[in-house]
């Protein structure tokens, strides 16, 4: 009996709508089984979370014959975080998005918000994405499984601030879609886009998002979440949200079937140099570095442009040594070349004083690879 109970808990069901499907869509409703997640008055958010999602899933497949959707879960059941990622990285998703509701000390913290992987820029994020990380707990030898991350120390998040991967302006734009059509159809506070360093989230290889539909802890609006006619406002309002993203690639791709995992042009091939962000009065930063025999780089990405510019042009606002790569139609401008930890994350921090949403991104032999790996790789061989 519990063999079968295992075998279903790590099913991963799908719902076919047609034997041919031109996106994929994984959707993950938070918590589970013995992970209850936050706890209001009389409702448990893994509750409120797979509601919200089914809903959503029924309403997509009904309309959009062309999308196949997977589900982390369809029942109480607990799914262990990275798992939901294997999940949408073996279907080759082009959209995860995950479904919680949210908790605080503060009764009246009320409102909406959707987050996309990165450095939480401020305490209120940092403990949110420590609230939900600290169900890997519950997971036997987490330690090992997530590679001694602790969720309640705040050194374990540091990595966060070189995780911004080359999906975020997707994930933006889609968490922006989420909160506007939030704020058209119900009269929640818009508490807006945030980054933060959410587990579920790191190991996606797609646009990825974490909607946060509101305070269990609030009374009123742990009420709200619960009755069927807010609920449909609600799911009506990320179902438009997914509709006009979709829609958007659609049109860039001439109206084509979206290309998941569509391969970058690099414009540059990365190599080690002198890099510095210096202006005139400013004294140049060197993250020149031996190159480590697994041949991995460090840049750091600053600009996004339908532009090409040339180095100099007074957009950098001084930053120098510019390479960049084409990536959806957009110019994407990275500075900096080094196989060092610490020398690439100063010179972000630089970039960033002009720059506020810099962020690293790794290269392994040339190619964009996943900044977590690479950093974990370099970091072995020291």
């Amino acid at each position: 009996m519990n063999t079968l109970k295992k075998v279903i808990t790590s099913f991963t069901f799908i719902l076919f709508c047609t034997s041919s499907f031109a996106f994929t869509l994984v959707l993950d409703a938070g918590h589970g089984g013995q992970d209850a997640g936050a706890i209001g008055s009389f409702s448990k958010e893994k509750n409120i979370n797979l509601t919200y999602v089914l809903a959503l899933g029924e309403k997509i497949a009904a309309n959009h014959k062309d999308v196949k959707i997977i589900y982390t879960r369809t029942t109480d059941v607990f799914i262990p975080l990275n798992e939901r990622a294997q999940i949408a990285n073996k279907a080759n998703a082009d959209l995860f998005m995950s479904i919680h509701t949210n908790s605080a000390k503060n009764k009246t913290a009320n409102g909406t918000e959707t987050f996309t992987l990165g450095h939480a820029r401020s305490k209120e994020n940092m403990e949110l994405a420590m609230l939900e990380n600290s169900v890997i707990l519950l997971e036997e030898d987490y330690q090992k499984t997530y590679q001694g991350f602790d969720p309640n120390s705040t050194d374990s998040y540091i990595m966060f601030q070189f995780m911004q991967d080359q999906y975020m302006e997707q994930s933006i734009k889609f968490a922006d879609l989420i909160q506007q059509n939030f704020s058209k159809n119900t009269p929640l506070t818009d508490r807006g886009v945030r980054q933060a360093g959410f587990l579920v989230l790191r190991a996606t290889t797609m646009p990825s998002v974490l909607v946060e539909l509101g305070f269990i802890s609030n009374r009123e609006e742990e009420k709200y979440l619960n009755r069927k006619e807010n609920q449909d406002k609600m799911v009506d309002a990320i179902y438009e949200a997914f509709v006009n993203y979709k829609r958007v690639l659609e049109k860039k791709n001439g109206g084509q079937p979206i290309e998941h995992g569509k391969n970058t042009t690099i414009h540059t091939t990365p190599t080690p140099q002198q890099t510095t962000t210096s202006t005139p009065t400013q004294k140049p930063t060197n993250t020149s570095t031996v190159v480590t025999e697994s041949n991995i780089l460090f840049k750091v990405q600053f600009l996004v442009s339908k532009k090409k510019y040339k180095e100099g042009n007074a957009i950098f606002k001084g930053v120098t040594n510019i390479d960049s790569y084409v990536e959806n139609g957009f110019y994407k401008y990275t500075t900096g070349s080094t196989s060092d930890i610490d020398a690439i994350n100063q010179l972000k921090n630089d970039v960033a004083k002009k720059f506020p949403d810099a962020f690293v991104i790794a290269y392994k032999n040339g190619k964009r690879c996943n900044i977590h790996d690479a950093i974990k790789e370099v970091s072995d061989k020291k």
